[in-house]
């Protein structure tokens, strides 16, 4: 159960691995998609870690937000912390495609910033510990500090549409027309892929997310994106554990010259380019699996 502005929601997430392990690794998928993008990924490291992928608002089995506006990084923010209190890591690591790496930045950002900002108090309180366990390992897929706008162009064509099938094979092609910049797969790839973003209601398959994400999308490409990258840039410079970037060879929303900028503004970074994929890998066979394990385990 999170809060916006507006009312309550319900997140919903999805889990691997053994529920007492205080080792998390959380990871948060792009725009359009759901937690069960991670469910190759998961299998792979749940021996090691409780392994924890949530439907972010507004997709998949979460609740829609009553004001379509709030759909942006810092209510997202204030959903992973709720999250994160209910699992009560010790170590928290992070994957995050697109989107989940946004989120990963605002949120060390934002703890970042409270513990500059908080007044102190007299007299008796609950103490000095830290409010929020810092993040640990991080891995940015596909996204970093700077995003092009060719890519969010693209992007925004076809995230409000309202398209309906009569039947999932339908859906699927139209999954693999949109979604290209995945790289090559299988059949059956593409359709497990299409099967937790699109649903059947009233004999109509349908996008299983809230189609007025286009609006918040829309507004935010109009805020100050020198001020929001000032931000982000300063998030991703004081990430405390070191940083992999994983990029799609092809990407249009992850530059080369702003992963050069990357490495040498946090040398705790380091990259792995993915051959024949544009935005974004989406981590299911070992080529891209690989890198991450071999990473996240030291």
């Amino acid at each position: 159960m999170c809060a916006s502005a507006s009312g309550t929601h319900r997140m919903a997430y999805w889990e691997w691995g053994d529920p007492s392990n205080d080792h998390v690794l959380m990871c948060v998928h792009g725009l359009t998609r759901t937690g069960r993008d991670f469910d190759q990924l998961a299998q792979r490291l749940s021996k090691r870690y409780r392994v924890v992928a949530p439907d972010i608002v507004g997709r998949g089995r979460s609740d829609w937000l009553i004001d379509p506006t709030a759909y942006a990084i810092p209510q997202y923010v204030a959903d992973m912390l709720v999250l994160i209190a209910r699992l009560q890591p010790t170590r928290l690591d992070w994957v995050g495609t697109s989107m989940g790496g946004l989120i990963a930045l605002g949120l060390h950002g934002a703890q970042t910033m409270s513990a500059l900002l908080r007044p102190a108090r007299p007299g008796p309180g609950l103490g000095t510990e830290p409010l929020t366990l810092p993040l640990g390992r991080v891995v940015l897929n596909d996204v970093g500090p700077v995003l092009d706008m060719t890519g969010l162009q693209r992007i925004s064509e076809y995230v409000g549409q309202s398209v309906l099938f009569d039947t999932f094979e339908q859906a699927v092609e139209y999954v693999r027309s949109v979604s290209a910049s995945f790289g090559e797969h299988s059949a059956q790839e593409w359709a497990e892929m299409s099967r937790h973003v699109f649903v059947e209601h009233e004999g109509k398959w349908r996008r299983h997310y809230d189609l007025r994400l286009s609006l918040a999308f829309a507004h935010q490409a109009d805020v100050d994106l020198d001020a929001a990258q000032a931000l982000l840039w300063g998030a991703y410079e004081s990430l405390p554990d070191k940083v992999l970037i994983v990029r799609g060879q092809q990407s249009d929303l992850l530059k080369p010259e702003v992963v050069q900028d990357m490495l040498q503004r946090n040398p705790n970074s380091q990259l792995v380019t993915i051959p024949n994929v544009g935005h974004a890998p989406m981590l299911r066979n070992a080529e891209q699996i690989d890198p991450i394990d071999y990473f996240l385990a030291g």
